[in-house]
């Protein structure tokens, strides 16, 4: 009940309305043209939560809250928030899924609405802002000059392997809708001159090519193993002779129960796509030598989709 009512708030965006000054209940309803009852109740709920302050009548967003969940904030983590909204109307389906009713085309993970495809893309950034540099440093990239990173979103992991590597050069590859969000996020980071953007759906067309080194970046998951097949293949035809494959996802004990945040996300798969769970080092393994790559090994295991398998072209 708890949770409902803090995403219920974030889908209405009143922690960014009550961040500038405190408002009535009536004037935030005037705001997001609201009911006035339910409205009230709700904002009382998030009050007593603590997500709120009440004061005299008013409400305001303490900045304590408001530091993480108004979305202009520097460290907001309010796009994942909204994800997980999305995600909550999902997992509502996971008895019937799981009792075998088909799920439905729309629900798929593939078939996103604007808004809902910006807040995925937003989450995902603020994900990989906190990961990205400790991933490249596991993958040591070292001599690489020219990475490409497959369904790269706004960038944070090409940012974080061109700071390591000043004298890398970068294609960044996603959807033309991503690829646009990603062209403000790196030209404000300054490194747009260093970064190519291509467009396109890896599911259907070909991989750039030219790179020693590609980034597949919590992708596998989505995918069926006969999907991930294919798009290894392409990945294997994007990198020259020597050049190697990063895929960063959860990689899964041989019986699926470790890592736990694996398991549970394997269900989150489930309710979200037609055929996507999370994969055994040797389902990767084998997949990634079925298309020609050699040397497979694991780089780490990690608990929170931060396990890293490396595999060579020869």
């Amino acid at each position: 009940m708890e949770s409902r009512i803090f995403l219920t708030g974030a889908e209405m965006d009143l922690f960014t309305l009550l961040t500038p000054a405190p408002l009535s209940a009536r004037e935030i309803a005037e705001k997001k043209n609201a009911d006035l009852r339910g409205l009230t109740i709700l904002l009382d709920a998030l009050a007593a939560l603590g997500l709120v302050a009440k004061e005299a009548g008013k409400y305001h967003c303490p900045p304590s809250v408001s530091s993480f969940l108004c979305q202009d904030a520097p460290s907001s983590i309010l796009p994942m928030v909204l994800h997980m909204a999305h995600l909550w109307k999902r997992w509502s389906a996971l008895t019937d899924v799981a009792e075998g009713m088909s799920l439905p085309e729309k629900a798929s993970a593939f078939h996103r609405d604007e808004g809902e495809l910006r807040a995925f893309i937003g989450a995902m950034h603020v994900i990989a802002e906190s990961l990205a540099h400790r991933v490249v440093a596991a993958v040591a990239p070292g001599s690489s000059r020219a990475l490409l990173d497959v369904g790269g979103a706004m960038g944070a992991y090409t940012m974080a392997f061109l700071k390591a590597v000043p004298e890398m050069r970068a294609t960044l590859f996603d959807r033309p809708s991503v690829i646009e969000m990603a062209r403000n996020r790196l030209a404000d980071a300054g490194f747009l001159e260093r970064i190519t953007l291509k467009s396109g759906d890896f599911y259907r067309d070909p991989l750039p090519g030219g790179h020693d080194l590609a980034l597949v970046s919590a992708i596998i998951h989505q995918n069926s193993l006969d999907q991930n097949v294919a798009l290894f293949a392409k990945v294997f035809g994007a990198l020259i002779s020597g050049g190697r494959i990063i895929v960063r996802d959860h990689i899964m004990s041989a019986d699926r129960t470790r890592p736990r945040d694996g398991a549970i996300f394997a269900v989150n798969m489930l309710v979200a796509t037609p055929g996507g769970a999370t994969y055994t080092f040797e389902e990767v393994r084998q997949a990634l030598i079925e298309v020609g790559f050699v040397r497979v090994r694991l780089i780490q295991a990690g608990e929170h989709m931060d396990g890293l398998v490396e595999a060579f072209k020869p």
